[in-house]
């Protein structure tokens, strides 16, 4: 999933909003729809979060 991340073409000072947007234009317009993916997506989107927060946490802790 961090390879998805690294895609989203997104700088890491983004907000959390400019992510979710990010990586809602990589799924699929079917799988973006499907009520029965909705768990699937729920945690696609929460890997998309961690990744973002891990980067900030780690420019943060070497001031890059």
């Amino acid at each position: 999933m961090y390879e998805t991340y690294l895609r989203l073409d997104i700088l890491v000072w983004d907000s959390e909003r400019a992510v979710i947007r990010a990586a809602r234009c990589k799924l699929a317009l079917s799988a973006r729809r499907d009520p029965a993916l909705r768990g699937a997506r729920k945690r696609f989107y929460r890997d998309m979060l961690r990744h973002h927060a891990d980067a900030q946490r780690l420019v943060a802790q070497f001031r890059l």
